[in-house]
């Protein structure tokens, strides 16, 4: 009686491994979004999401289309198909009843021996003819025409001839039954042979062609995608250009101009010098004029101590950013190296617990037999 393997709850299954594999990934994956998600430089904000929408549902739209296409592509052809099928089938029916009709016609209707002239040109007209005896029990046969004595058997010869026949055909009928059954399964194998690895390579080519598809839409999204941001990119760049380039162009008109500065010719008359323009003229004198320009440049100076201030901020956040990058890297190396000294372990302490049970397994065979030792392999597999 074979022994039943005993499973331990410590060894770890291929589908252990599968799971693993599988958390892994998604862990993977978490990550992957979590630093798109959380990168500050690197994350699109203010993107045209409906128009993103539309897109992909306007794809899943097409997809399905053509999807349903292709299905109802396939099952008109399977449908012809079959039709052809049924057609051919009739049609060869039709045929085989014609030509037995044909056969059956001729056998019943046009028999050689229906014709008038055949007794002339019979080529069995002597076998036909009645011999002088035609068996032992031949009552035309009298005593006085000496045809039949005492010991004679005449019709021996020919019933041995016809069980030797017999056998003959029937040792040769059983090796055609043979020969046929042979030659049924091998064309039927290598049909199944065939058709398998027909199978086996439409699959193989669609899985490479769906890759190369999939491949080929990423790309595209993914070009398509950049040079959208590119594009907003460039066109943001142009237009900060282009406001501050308008507003150093305003500031400097307005510098410039007679109202700012605050020349005292505009207010000048030709009716006099001491008579002015009295919506023109400001009044001021040097001193105002100075202490103006001195609260502009501490304005000057304030406005780059800010931008300075600015500029640390964005390094330290950079700053930040890297160091965070870094410590994620190293934790995950970390989680990578605990991962594998984990595995190392558990696949130590499987072939520990697998050399240990064939130990048992191979004691107890001793007494067991050739059926011990088919369990033991089948255990050892497991």
């Amino acid at each position: 009686m074979p022994v039943k393997p005993v499973r331990s709850r410590n060894v770890v299954q291929p589908q252990d491994y599968k799971e693993a594999v599988a958390l892994e990934r998604k862990r993977q994956a978490e990550l992957q979004l979590q630093s798109r998600w959380f990168n500050a430089r690197e994350r699109l904000i203010g993107g045209d999401y409906d128009a993103w929408a539309a897109q992909v549902h306007d794809r899943k739209i097409q997809e399905a289309t053509e999807k349903g296409k292709h299905e109802m592509m396939g099952a008109e052809m399977r449908q012809n198909d079959r039709i052809a099928c049924i057609l051919d089938e009739r049609q060869r029916k039709d045929k085989r009843n014609l030509q037995k009709a044909i056969s059956d016609f001729r056998q019943a209707f046009q028999k050689p021996e229906s014709r008038r002239e055949f007794d002339l040109s019979d080529p069995l007209a002597l076998r036909k003819d009645m011999p002088a005896r035609v068996s032992d029990q031949d009552v035309s046969c009298t005593v006085s025409g000496l045809q039949k004595f005492m010991g004679e058997d005449l019709s021996a010869r020919e019933r041995k001839k016809a069980q030797e026949e017999q056998n003959r055909e029937w040792a040769l009928e059983q090796q055609r039954m043979w020969s046929d059954a042979l030659a049924d399964h091998r064309s039927a194998e290598d049909a199944f042979t065939k058709t398998r690895l027909e199978f086996d390579q439409t699959a193989m080519h669609l899985q490479k062609l769906e890759l190369a598809t999939k491949r080929t839409v990423c790309a595209a999204v993914k070009d398509f995608n950049k040079n959208q941001i590119l594009e907003v990119a460039e066109r943001r760049r142009r237009e900060r250009r282009q406001e501050e380039e308008d507003n150093m162009a305003e500031i400097a008109n307005m510098l410039q101009s007679d109202f700012l500065s605050e020349n005292p010719q505009q207010a000048a008359i030709p009716l006099g010098s001491h008579r002015v323009v009295p919506d023109r003229w400001k009044g001021l004198n040097k001193e105002q004029l100075e202490e103006i320009r001195l609260i502009q440049k501490q304005q000057i100076h304030e406005k780059q101590r800010l931008q300075e201030e600015e500029k640390q901020r964005d390094f330290d956040l950079d700053r930040q950013r890297i160091q965070a990058a870094r410590a994620n890297l190293l934790f995950e190396r970390q989680q990578q190296r605990l991962s594998r000294e984990l595995r190392r372990a558990m696949d130590n302490k499987n072939l520990q617990l697998a050399r240990e049970h064939k130990d048992i397994s191979c004691f107890d065979g001793l007494s067991g037999g050739v059926s011990l030792v088919m369990g033991t392999k089948c255990c050892l597999w497991k």
